[in-house]
């Protein structure tokens, strides 16, 4: 399955910079999604998309309108939509296993559409959009940043491993989502969020990111591998069974300061925002707190389950009656 633009396969040896100046349309779509200010998205409706994590549902969903996740630096919050079905799948990854998590998302979406919509018809195929990724920079987390230079044809190349089309029609990543200020690069969107309804791409920002955000976020601090945390045709948000050994020298972490967090547990340091160093504070805080979370929190070994009550908001609800 050949990433596309425009319906011409993108070349695997081409570095990002090139993609742009072959597309320059891409870059005009960056620029009009950056020049939209950051909406705030109140938790009603909303499904919020931790790192390591993805969701897929369709415009038919009773519970959740709207996909969303930020807090994106030298990560990639990508959407996959098939426009037939309107099929819609966000996820926000780190690049720590690039061809299983592109395989994850497309089997996601394709299970919820016509197997005789998937082509090259830009009318019923599904397309994709990717943010986040910061740019070279003097940053410590110049390394990295570098990987990610070469977004486009690791991408590209885990898309060619699968079987069918997808569409690049919105790329906002390094140089097309960068702004410089003294020397450092941050960038210009942290975040987005998808309608699901109306197929709307905005950049946003979430006053709450739960349920179970210190949960989800010890998931993703000790290793895990991308989930899927959301079963669509029941409406429930799955949050487990996770399972993790004691969190290495927690103690050492929580005694160290702002700086020496920010400094050896980010990957951007300077371009953080500034609720980074409290987050891992709390994360770190819940292991230290549940160093067996089989015991604690997953006695049964069933996930914790969410629905959506009559306000819209998550409410959990009781396994054994699913």
């Amino acid at each position: 399955m050949p990433l596309l633009v425009n319906g011409e396969r993108i070349d695997l040896a081409w570095p990002t910079r090139d993609v742009i100046r072959a597309y320059p349309h891409l870059e005009e779509k960056a620029k009009l999604l950056r020049s939209q200010p950051a909406q705030i998205v109140e938790p009603k409706g909303l499904l919020y998309v931790q790192q390591r994590e993805f969701a897929v549902t369709t415009p038919k969903d009773g519970s959740v309108s709207i996909l969303g996740s930020d807090d994106a630096t030298t990560c990639h919050i990508v959407v996959l939509r098939h426009t037939g079905s309107g099929a819609t799948c966000l996820t926000h990854c780190d690049g720590s296993d690039t061809e299983a998590e592109v395989s994850l998302i497309v089997s996601a979406v394709k299970s919820f559409s016509d197997a005789a919509g998937w082509g090259r018809a830009l009318g019923a195929a599904p397309q994709c959009l990717a943010l986040g990724a910061l740019c070279l920079s003097t940053a410590p987390a110049l390394p990295l940043s570098l990987s990610h230079a070469a977004a486009v044809p690791v991408a590209a190349g885990a898309f060619d491993l699968q079987t069918d089309d997808v569409h690049l029609v919105t790329f906002c990543v390094t140089e097309l989502n960068d702004r410089e200020e003294k020397d450092i690069h941050f960038p210009v969107i942290y975040g987005i969020a998808v309608n699901v309804k109306t197929a709307e791409i905005f950049p946003a920002t979430f006053p709450e990111k739960g349920p179970d955000e210190d949960l989800r976020s010890a998931h993703i601090l000790t290793g895990a591998p991308l989930t899927n945390i959301y079963d669509a045709r029941r409406e429930q948000l799955h949050i487990g069974p996770y399972f993790w050994r004691p969190f290495p020298h927690v103690d050492f972490w929580l005694e160290q300061d702002d700086k020496q967090i920010l400094q050896n547990l980010s990957t951007s340091p300077l371009a953080e925002p500034p609720h980074f160093v409290s987050h891992i504070r709390s994360t770190l805080t819940f292991l230290k707190e549940h160093p067996f979370p089989s015991r604690s929190l997953f006695p049964d070994r069933k996930p914790r389950i969410y629905k959506k009550n009559q306000q819209g908001l998550w409410e959990q609800v009781c396994s054994d009656k699913i």
